[in-house]
Formats: structure tokens, C-alpha cells, sequence
């Protein structure tokens, strides 16, 4: 699993009570797109709006409008993610 699916995991809190901060160290040092993509959603779910809006231009990728929720910008990265993974 890439570093960046296995930082949405922690992310989704399916490892344990530290999973931001797992998630975090996960991709901070990444230099992957994937990897920018999640650390910007990350900074999105710590609302940090100006450091997520960073990593959205190192990922090549909008900001998501404000009407787009954290699950289902971490449900449509992780798809995107997975399909990646499938065609490598």
C-alpha cells in the first residue's frame, strides 16, 4: 500500500486514536502528488485552510468547493488512489 493510501487509512481512524498525526508523518515527507493530495486534505480536516490550500497546489488539484465534505473528499481520494494502484 502506498504511503499516501495508508495515511487516508490512519486518517479514517481504522488504526487506532493517533490516526491524524500517523497520517501526518505519513505523507510529510512523501514528495509523491498522491502524497501532496493527502497531506492537503489532512490540513482540510485540521482547518488549517491556507497550508491545506499549499499542498492542493503541490498536488496539481483545486481546492475542493466548501460544499464537499472531509468523508467524501477522503472517499474520492482513496478510490482515485485505488484505481491508481490497480492500473500500475
Amino acid at each position: 500500500m502506498s504511503p499516501a493510501l495508508q495515511a487516508l487509512w490512519h486518517a479514517a481512524g481504522k488504526a487506532d486514536s493517533g490516526g491524524w498525526d500517523r497520517a501526518h508523518a505519513g505523507v510529510q515527507d512523501d514528495g509523491s502528488r498522491d502524497g501532496a493530495w493527502v497531506h492537503a486534505y489532512l490540513h482540510r480536516v485540521e482547518g488549517d485552510d491556507a497550508n491545506a490550500g499549499y499542498w492542493y497546489a503541490r498536488a496539481g488539484r483545486k481546492v475542493p468547493a466548501a460544499s464537499v465534505t472531509l468523508e467524501a473528499e477522503r472517499e474520492a481520494i482513496t478510490r482515485a488512489l485505488l484505481a491508481k494502484a490497480g492500473s500500475e
